[in-house]
């Protein structure tokens, strides 16, 4: 099972590489427009664009999203690679999924980053349905324990699971396993969508379990549907096709969750793919923004390279909160006075 699990993180790196369609480019961010100020009244070099999450203080809003992590020498470079930058730039990252390391002792090296990232944020990961299948709060408190983790990703994905063809979609009763680990877990648990969104409904339960932190992860960026579609025997088997651009676009999960559910904290990912999308997540609800495929090349490059990246993608952001007048995070989160209407 743990070689077959390596196997398929190496075939979606490898489709990542290979497929330019999994991108959709579709997040729903391309279509919001900002009022642009002209008379700005700041200084660009005093704009502070530091803020707040999970008691610790990160120089952007951003956090290197759940990419791998293995026995594999690959996929052990990438992470200390993404972990190396994510401390020097002092922004977050979130881990892929851990299941991989229970089983498999090679693979837990990879995620042994806080050697790498002594101060900064660090998440967990494990697919949430695997409470279902054998998983206990044993292996969350392992994987928290391994990566020395500040919270902990339960992610949800019934979608690639039906996709996938060894999936695991056995959702029943969720919730009610999710907050036991929740009251009983050494660090908080954030609920995270893979690409189709986090429906009201879907956060109503998160809540009712004791979660607070919610990962939206809309559609428009990474397809995780196109994805298993590559990696299904039958090429006559298009389901992965005709689903890979179900779900909730990131804006329309920001939008719906901020009307229905103001009282959480919510982490914007899915498409989101340079500063100015960043500003427009906050400005729509996020206190943080989630990116994985951008930052993905570069890790495969060198730590300099993923370094070069976030630097550009903070001058974008801090560029921005200049252009709408705004001198701080305070000022651009949830405002959506900046928002242009027509």
């Amino acid at each position: 099972m743990n070689d077959l699990i390596a196997q398929r993180k190496q075939q979606h790196l490898d489709i990542l590489a290979n497929d330019p369609q999994v991108e959709r480019h579709a997040s729903g961010f391309e279509r919001i427009r900002l009022t642009h100020r002209a008379l700005p009244d700041l200084n660009l070099d005093d704009i502070d664009t530091r803020c707040e999450f999970l008691g610790k203080t990160l120089s952007f809003p951003l956090i290197i999203s759940s990419m791998t992590g293995g026995g594999d020498e690959q996929q052990h470079l990438i992470n200390q690679r993404l972990a190396q930058a994510a401390e020097f730039c002092g922004v977050g990252m979130a881990v892929g999924s851990q299941r991989i390391m229970f089983g498999h002792k090679k693979a837990q090296q990879s995620f042994e980053l806080r050697p790498h990232a002594p101060e900064t944020v660090l998440l967990a990961n494990l697919g949430a349905v695997q409470l279902n299948k054998g998983f206990t709060l044993e292996h969350c408190q392992s994987a928290v324990d391994i990566l020395e983790a500040d919270g902990l990703y339960l992610h949800l994905n019934p979608l690639q699971e039906a996709i996938q063809p060894e999936g695991d979609t056995d959702f029943k009763h969720l919730h009610h396993l999710i907050s036991a680990t929740c009251k009983n877990l050494s660090v908080p648990v954030l609920l995270k969508e893979v690409g189709c969104g986090l429906s009201p409904a879907d956060i109503a339960l998160g809540k009712q379990a004791g979660v607070h932190y919610f990962d939206v992860a809309g559609r428009g960026g990474t397809s995780w549907s196109r994805i298993e579609h590559h990696r299904r025997a039958n090429p006559d088997d298009t389901l992965g096709l005709l689903f890979q651009d179900w779900g909730l676009t990131t804006v329309e999960a920001l939008t719906l969750a901020q009307q229905t559910h103001p009282d959480i904290t919510l982490i914007a990912s899915g498409g989101i793919r340079n500063g100015i999308d960043i500003a427009k997540a906050v400005i729509l609800g996020a206190q943080v923004c989630g990116m994985a495929a951008p930052l993905l090349k570069p890790a495969q490059q060198s730590t300099q390279a993923v370094i070069h990246a976030i630097d550009t993608l903070q001058r974008q952001y801090q560029t921005a909160l200049f252009l709408l007048g705004c001198q701080n995070h305070q000022d651009i989160h949830n405002n959506r006075t900046l928002l242009l209407t027509p």
